[in-house]
């Protein structure tokens, strides 16, 4: 028998609440989410709430519905109580699955929902993301601990300076002059005290705060005044209880003289000298650098998590809206509808298609669309800009296009472009309801790398309500919004980003409150000079040469009206659900024209179903299909094979099929 090796005595195991008063799924739960951390339960809300009391947990997934405390007044309970309120709370629920019930549960406090039978692979994924994130504030506060022990040390050390500074009174000069030099603040502060006000303070105080030293003297209530308003409670709660710990150690926000918040590192603790006298010994550090790159740690995390989810959903939604224009396409040939009826069928279409375009905007701000960049001439693409947006913008709005004379083209997806301007522009116009001037210039600067290739620049600008400072960072992450329900999705801004960002370019943002907003971009360049566009045949009345088809894909909807589809054009068509499957088909030596078959699917994709198939017929034809597909798995045969994103249009399946 092979024994674990004992834990550390200061490692805890990540732990998760099960609350729920049926026993035997509180042992299925265990069961499913036993690996990823330890997992206690309890019956009742009482039972969970002691729990509570013992220790900390990563999440808890919390009954609805239990005999005397439900999970609802559970969660209110667990929000009212400090220790508790930041704990993400999962309702279970096998009923209530109405808007209200769920916007009740929000309410109370829950992060989300998992509805009874509970699927082991949704728990365990969305579970899984709380354990990681605890887990990983555990490793920062981990590292901030061991970060607290070297600064106490360096601290004990300064102290010590101090001590010998007043014995020796010519050490003490010298030990003053590095202190000077030295990227904190050192300060002597009495014992007790109304005000901050300290007797001693060493270090360029005017360079950390703006302020001088006779500043904080003839204000003794400065630094209370310029306490951040969301610090200010605790930080005084803290100082109050300071003379009774005989210490402290607190960050938080300080606004300096030019307006700027920093962020510092306050601590001192109790020095008691022969005479009976105490007197605090501190130290002020600037930790804002520190704060602003943990900042961004977390946001780059954050977006790259959500661009993950992105590429992962839009496969299935496209096969859903595959299935869905299809089957309209289907009947509005072999069914002759009314008036009304048509009406409907229409905007059940428009609404299809407007999901297509939601998902290729989603794939834009994950940075992961199919992106065909060429030479694109400025003065063009101004021109059909202006085209686009001519009609929608009202008579309030008066567009100001400054594009100047260049040496050099963009070198990007003019379409993609096209669409990531007219998004710009229209948030200019919604930022000025009463009317205005939208400023929009292009002009070529140098990189600021070496300074020989060149770039070229786009701003928009708008003279609007402008964006709040603390929305700045949010603006660009999806679904994020500042308009009206219903006014706006909240993916123009982010599918802008992403597009730059794939392109290799560079997005920023400038704001000032009721002056207005200018948004910079910085895309690549290029001396070649613009092709032509060629111009696509029309492939609705082409024949077609294809036959007989072999329709691989394991979506069963796409398949039933992919399906019905090609029958109508007059061919055969054989269905598979897999590669495997579609390998069957061939050895029972039927002859087949086309094998049209989807990239992602269980087992044996899309392109190597193509490879082993050739093997078998060299002389058919084969096309790839797919919702959605990771750039780096399809290039290689993007240049041998046609690749059909889903949904896929009648006009580009007769093109296929010719």
């Amino acid at each position: 028998m092979v024994s674990r090796a004992p834990r550390k005595r200061d490692e805890v195991k990540t732990r998760i609440l099960v609350v729920d008063d049926d026993e035997r799924n509180l042992l299925a739960i265990t069961e499913v989410l036993g690996g990823i951390a330890e997992v206690v339960t309890a019956t009742s809300g009482r039972e969970a709430l002691r729990a509570l009391l013992k220790g900390d947990f990563a999440v808890i997934l919390l009954d609805v519905f239990m005999p005397g405390m439900d999970g609802y007044e559970t969660a209110s309970l667990i929000r009212a109580r400090e220790q508790t309120a930041r704990i993400p709370i999962i309702f279970l629920s096998a009923v209530n699955k109405e808007t209200e019930h769920l916007m009740r549960g929000y309410a109370m406090g829950a992060v989300d929902y998992v509805f009874k039978p509970v699927d082991p692979l949704v728990l365990t994924s969305k579970v899984g993301v709380f354990v990681d994130l605890y887990e990983m504030r555990r490793q920062i506060e981990e590292k901030s601990r061991a970060e607290q022990e070297l600064r106490d040390a360096k601290y004990q050390a300064e102290l010590e300076r101090l001590r010998i500074e007043q014995e020796l009174e010519a050490s003490r000069k010298r030990q003053a002059a590095i202190i000077q030099s030295l990227p904190i603040l050192l300060y002597m502060e009495p014992h007790e005290s109304d005000t901050r006000l300290p007797d001693f303070v060493s270090g360029d105080f005017e360079a950390m705060t703006g302020f001088t030293y006779s500043d904080i003297t003839a204000n003794p209530g400065l630094w209370q005044e310029r306490l951040h308003e969301e610090d200010r409670d605790r930080v005084l709660a803290a100082l109050r209880d300071r003379p009774v710990q005989g210490r402290w150690s607190i960050e938080y926000r300080w606004c300096c003289a030019n307006g700027e918040y920093k962020h510092f590192h306050d601590q001192a603790v109790l020095i008691r000298h022969d005479d009976e006298r105490a007197e605090f010994a501190g130290s002020l550090t600037d930790v804002s650098e520190r704060r602003t790159l943990e900042s961004r740690l977390v946001q780059a995390q954050k977006m790259e998590a959500i661009g993950q989810l992105t590429g992962g959903i839009a496969h299935d939604f496209n096969n859903l809206l595959a299935a869905v224009l299809g089957g309209l396409h289907i009947l509005q040939r072999r069914v002759e509808f009314g008036a009304n009826e048509q009406k409907i069928v229409d905007q059940m279409r428009r609404a299809s298609e407007q999901g297509a375009e939601l998902v290729r905007r989603m794939m834009a701000f994950a940075r992961k669309q199919d992106l065909s960049p060429a030479s694109v001439d400025p003065q063009q693409l101004c021109t059909s800009v202006a085209g686009l947006v001519e009609h929608t913008l009202g008579g309030t709005i008066e567009i100001d296009w400054r594009c100047g004379m260049m040496n050099s083209n963009l070198f990007v997806d003019q379409s993609q472009l096209e669409l990531a301007l007219l998004n710009l522009i229209l948030n200019a116009r919604d930022a000025m309801p009463g009317g205005g001037r939208v400023t929009i210039g292009i002009d070529e600067v140098a990189s600021e790398a070496d300074g020989s290739d060149p770039l070229v620049r786009i701003r928009v600008s708008d003279h609007g309500h402008g964006i709040p400072a603390d929305h700045i960072d949010k603006i660009v992450e999806p679904f994020f919004t500042t308009k009206e329900a219903g006014k706006g999705t909240g993916l123009g801004l982010s599918m802008v980003a992403g597009f730059v960002q794939q392109s290799g370019g560079r997005f920023t943002i400038d704001s000032v409150i009721e002056e207005g907003t200018t948004v910079e971009i910085l895309l690549p360049a290029t001396p070649q000079p613009v092709a032509d566009r060629p111009v696509e045949p029309d492939a609705t009345g082409k024949d077609i040469s294809v036959r007989s088809v072999l329709l691989v894909d394991d979506d069963e909807a796409v398949r039933t009206v992919l399906g019905e589809q090609l029958r109508e054009m007059g061919l055969s068509v054989d269905c598979a659900a897999d590669g495997a499957e579609a390998l069957q088909h061939l050895s029972l030596g039927k002859r087949f024209d086309l094998l049209l078959t989807d990239f992602a699917m269980p087992g044996m994709n899309g392109i190597e179903t193509i490879r082993q198939a050739s093997e078998q017929r060299p002389d058919m034809r084969a096309a790839l299909m797919t919702g959605y597909a990771d750039e780096e798995s399809t290039a290689a045969a993007r240049a041998s094979l046609t690749i059909l994103r889903k949904p896929i249009s009648p006009a580009e399946l007769r093109k296929v099929l010719g």
